[in-house]
């Protein structure tokens, strides 16, 4: 198990946010999330050490070479001010924005991760992941992903013209069930949930993890696993603006907007 060490200066915290989906229902609805998205940005940029985005930011991306999708340029600009200014700011792919290329890292500053991170802050230790393929059984859906990042058919959908391309992913986004207002949390209830499963099998294996910070299932949660251990869901962007903050000593849930 890779563990990379990490540091936060007293009086600075480490912030992570998940599931805006900007882009859907509509523009009008797409735009006041991102401004909001922005206006947390500045809120927590006085104290922020390092921020997280962990996946499905957008409810479709698709990076090409010479091409930049329409849209997000306030969010953009934000996140290139940050990184210039010296923040640390990364970013996981979720299911939703998988297709990133080098423009977060190469224009925006972002660090991108494709897999699961473990560092360590302090003296806790966090399993960080966007949350999508994690967990127990969804075999169909982890088929589908390794068809989806697979370099050929990354290929292929790069010579459908970007007008096309996006204007179809939309379609289907704004026919989703997220987008018609349904959670994302398994029926069969919190304790037997794929990411709930994962962090308690995990935990019993790798005994020092204390924090497992997840987005992907779009309702906060905070449930203690043992003594020692906990399984954090951001929540979401889209219903109840949520997001977690580590002070350095602790990790909990936090909401922009009131639920």
């Amino acid at each position: 198990m890779t563990i990379l060490e990490k540091k936060i200066k007293p009086g600075k915290k480490v912030y992570f946010v998940s599931d805006s989906h900007l882009g859907i229902p509509d523009y009008k609805s797409s735009l006041e999330r991102e401004k909001l998205l922005v206006n947390w940005l500045d809120k927590i940029s006085l104290d922020a050490g390092e921020i997280y985005f962990l996946g499905d930011i957008f409810d479709f991306w698709f990076e090409y070479k010479k091409v930049v999708p329409r849209g997000y340029v306030r969010l953009f600009g934000k996140i290139a001010a940050l990184t210039d200014a010296g923040l640390p700011v990364y970013f996981f792919n979720g299911n939703h924005d998988l297709w990133t290329g080098h423009y977060f890292e190469e224009e925006l500053g972002m660090k991108v991760y494709n897999e699961p991170l473990i560092c360590r802050y302090n003296n806790s230790l966090f399993y960080i992941a966007h949350g999508d393929g994690i967990g127990p059984g969804d075999k169909g859906y982890k088929v589908l992903k390794s068809i989806f990042t697979n370099k050929m058919c990354k290929w292929l959908f790069s010579q459908i013209h970007p007008d096309l391309a996006f204007r179809t992913a939309l379609f289907f986004s704004r026919r989703s069930r997220l987008s018609k207002g349904y959670a994302k949390l398994s029926k069969r209830g919190t304790q037997n949930d794929r990411l709930v499963q994962f962090a308690t099998d995990f935990s019993k294996k790798h005994e020092n993890i204390n924090y497992f910070i997840f987005g992907h299932r779009h309702k906060p949660l905070d449930i203690s696993l043992n003594k020692d251990t906990k399984y954090i869901n951001t929540g979401d962007w889209f219903k109840h603006f949520s997001y977690v903050e580590f002070d350095g000593d602790n990790a909990y849930i936090n909401y922009f907007l009131k639920p």
